[in-house]
């Protein structure tokens, strides 16, 4: 017979115990949440009371259960390491030593907390040597850090496995957050704290001691800026950084020092300029920025040289020992030393950026980005509370110690009696708390009492303790009762703090220079070019090279040239000059004179470097100049003026300046004198006309205008010129003559005649040169 629940759906069946049944989505966001939290609060931002991470400190609370102090040896970090994640943190022996090299780097940290035996990395960018090698023990700074540890300054808890404690937090006096900064990436944010000198800190902190409501321009007369302990120089303004520091974010531009060294004052030298024999100089860096290689950085200067980026820079040493002493020469001379400094910080990590973010976590353990009052003040807070916790804890001291000497002293005035007692009653003890009052722990302590304590010496000295210590509780209670008395008393500790880390001391004294840098400007290219005379050449064929300095003209028959090859152009020039290279078709290239082959051999084709059009010849090669100008003028008879600067071309494939007629070619190409204030212009037809320079205008690009009518052929030559000095040309022949006329009155005409014959003597290919 079927049952009724035949037909009915198999139910699913329960899931198993233990599991819970929830969205995805749900379950990785919470658990995701779980452990960002955990990375922001237990790992990747220092707390602001004592600027540290949990690795941190765990990595001093167990040199110092080792009694790793600075006046004891050292001890392997093999062993620091082992202790570390065996008893406090649960992590890689790899993370836990890597955080206690870095506490041991005088270049990472300003103060640092470690004093480290052996090979623990250096500014090259060196790794440090496996923790079986090195040894380390506690530095001063981390003693200062730790002071109060044992006087119930701070809470501890169990560690991750319950069998030990550690403290919470550091409850030393020394500020360590801003003093060795920090750095971290979180889950969605992170915090980047540059080192700080920790007098000016303290000074700052003493003012606010003194005013709580201190302006931020009062404090940054105290704490000017970062002190790295690379130390190099702050090139940002005062609003810059003080913008930065009432924010809690921004950046620092940071540089590095230019100096041989320092003075008898102990001033840095000026400007790192070293004057070698022979007028030759060259640069000494002293100092990097903070964080940067000094290998990494020699590298990537080697690396420009190599690559012809910092042509004006020949060479780099490092000449270091026990400083830092990174020598850069020059190409020559001649090189501007402020061109090249200026070259090298857009160029490389000797100019860097350090970002501020003041990213921690508060008392509450909650991540905060505060200002430099806000982060002041809630360290002055918690220095408030911990003194005042460190007064209780010695009151309840004191008390315990009183309770025991008044015991003594009832012992002391009933000796015999309590002699007695103790001989003949079998609980003494009882019978002595009941007779003199006494409490279970002074009558325990007088059962322990040495014979050699009856003394009468002793009881008079259990006196003057016991006056003692009243009057130290009772300036304890009015400390723990009174917020001025504590104000008094945490300033009166951190002067004397500053006295230990004073500018005067040679852990103290300020490494980092703030100096505002000029505006930066703009480096001209040429700059980057050694300056040296050449010589161009150009032959006919289009070949072009450079010959070193200035041939004199009388001599350019000697420059050699393939078979059936000649000289076409030769023109005075410095490497660091354009020459404008301009064709038949109107179109102008630029090339540049340092980019040229050497005079050795015949050139390379000009071709290779600009796309001039094969059917195009080179009319002209003329170093560009930035105030020169061109007179430009056509087959056809037209012609213009135009600025060098404004033909420039930017391109191999150059820039169309004369725009021509059908069948016209650019004939004239000819730099204009500052004094020239009158044009010649001879036609195929030899026909001559003169007239005034400024009836031509001055154009960047297009046609221009007439400047000499013809019926027949077309323009031979044009040239521009002085009138009151007259018009010269070329007598002919290897004489080198000139002859020169003076009287151009008939052939002085309006722009656009058609001229007459010139004078008797002209040469017959009409051209004036």
């Amino acid at each position: 017979m079927a049952s009724i629940t035949d037909d009915l759906p198999p139910s699913e069946p329960p899931p198993p115990s233990g599991n819970i049944d929830t969205p995805f989505d749900s379950a990785l966001s919470e658990r995701y949440l779980v452990y960002a939290l955990s990375t922001i609060t237990a790992r990747s931002l220092p707390d602001l009371r004592d600027g540290l991470k949990p690795v941190h400190r765990r990595l001093l609370w167990a040199m110092r259960a080792m009694r790793l102090d600075p006046s004891q040896g050292y001890k392997k970090s093999a062993r620091v390491v082992g202790d570390v994640i065996g008893k406090f943190h649960p992590h890689g022996d790899t993370a836990v030593y890597d955080a206690m090299v870095r506490l041991a780097q005088d270049f990472s940290l300003r103060y640092p907390l470690v004093d480290g035996q052996g090979n623990f990395g250096n500014i090259d960018g060196d790794n440090a040597a496996a923790y079986r090698y090195t040894e380390a023990r506690l530095t001063r700074v981390a003693i200062d850090l730790m002071q109060g540890l044992d006087e119930g300054t701070v809470d501890f808890k169990p560690t991750y496995n319950g069998e030990d404690e550690e403290p919470e937090i550091m409850p030393g006096l020394f500020p360590n957050l801003l003093a060795n900064g920090a750095s971290g990436i979180a889950v969605g944010m992170a915090t980047n704290i540059p080192p700080h000198n920790a007098a000016e800190v303290i000074d700052a902190a003493l003012l606010l001691i003194e005013n709580p409501h201190a302006e931020l321009a009062q404090l940054l007369e105290h704490v000017k800026g970062p002190d790295f302990p690379t130390g190099g120089l702050i090139v940002d303004g005062a609003d810059t950084i003080a913008q930065a520091y009432a924010t809690g974010r921004g950046s620092f531009r940071v540089r590095a020092r230019f100096s041989t060294g320092r003075n008898d004052a102990g001033e840095w030298e000026a400007d790192g300029l070293e004057k070698l024999p022979g007028g030759t100089w060259q640069l000494v860096i002293s100092e990097i920025p903070y964080g940067v290689a000094k290998g990494k950085l020699i590298e990537q200067i080697a690396q420009l040289i190599a690559d012809k980026k910092l042509p004006i820079l020949d060479d780099v040493r490092d000449e270091s020992a026990e400083d830092l002493r990174v020598v850069l020469v020059p190409k020559s001379r001649n090189v501007d030393p402020d061109i090249l400094k200026e070259s090298l910080f857009r160029l490389t990590e000797l100019e860097t950026r350090f970002a501020l973010n003041l990213n921690v976590l508060d008392a509450t353990r909650t991540p905060k980005v505060m200002g430099l009052h806000q982060l002041l003040t809630e360290w002055l807070q918690h220095q408030i509370i911990v003194l005042v916790r460190r007064s209780k804890h010695r009151i309840a001291k004191i008390d315990d110690r009183l309770e025991l000497v008044a015991g003594y002293l009832i012992a002391f005035l009933n000796l015999d009696r309590v002699i007695e007692i103790i001989r003949t009653e079998d609980e003494p003890k009882t019978v002595m708390m009941a007779e003199f009052h006494l409490t279970d722990r002074q009558a325990e302590a007088i059962l322990n009492m040495r014979l050699r304590s009856l003394r009468k010496l002793e009881e008079m000295e259990l006196k003057r303790e016991q006056e003692a210590l009243a009057a130290e509780r009772e300036e304890l209670v009015k400390l723990v009762e009174s917020p001025a008395r504590q104000r008094t008393r945490l300033k009166r500790d951190l002067t004397a703090l500053r006295t230990v880390y004073g500018p005067d001391t040679a852990l103290g004294a300020r490494r980092t220079t703030i100096a505002e840098a000029a505006p930066t400007r703009d480096i001209p290219l040429d700059a980057m070019i050694e300056k040296e005379p050449v010589t161009v050449i150009l032959s006919k064929r289009g070949w072009i090279r450079a010959q070193r300095g200035h041939v004199t003209p009388d001599q350019w028959g000697e420059f050699k040239f393939k078979e059936g090859d000649e000289l076409a152009f030769a023109a005075h020039a410095q490497t660091t000059d354009k020459l404008l290279v301009a064709a038949s078709d109107g179109r102008f290239y630029t090339v540049g004179a340092d980019k040229l082959p050497g005079g050795r051999g015949f050139g390379e084709p000009l071709r290779l470097m600009v796309d001039i059009d094969p059917d195009a010849r080179i009319v002209a090669l003329v170093p560009a100049q930035a105030e020169g100008r061109l007179l430009l003028a056509s087959s056809s008879g037209h012609g213009f003026v135009a600025n060098m600067a404004e033909v420039v071309a930017e391109t191999r494939k150059g820039r169309n300046v004369v725009n021509l007629k059908p069948k016209a070619q650019l004939a004239v190409v000819r730099p204009i004198a500052a004094d020239d204030d009158s044009v010649a212009v001879v036609g195929e037809n030899r026909k001559l006309v003169v007239f005034p320079l400024a009836e031509i205008p001055v154009m960047t690009r297009g046609q221009g205008v007439m400047l000499q009518r013809y019926r027949d052929g077309g323009l031979s030559d044009a040239i521009a010129f002085p009138f009151a000095e007259g018009l010269s040309w070329a007598m002919g022949g290897d004489t080198g003559r000139t002859r020169t006329e003076t009287d151009l009155a008939p052939w002085r005409v309006a722009r656009g005649a058609a001229g007459r014959m010139p004078p008797t003597g002209f040469p017959r290919n009409n051209r004036f040169t």
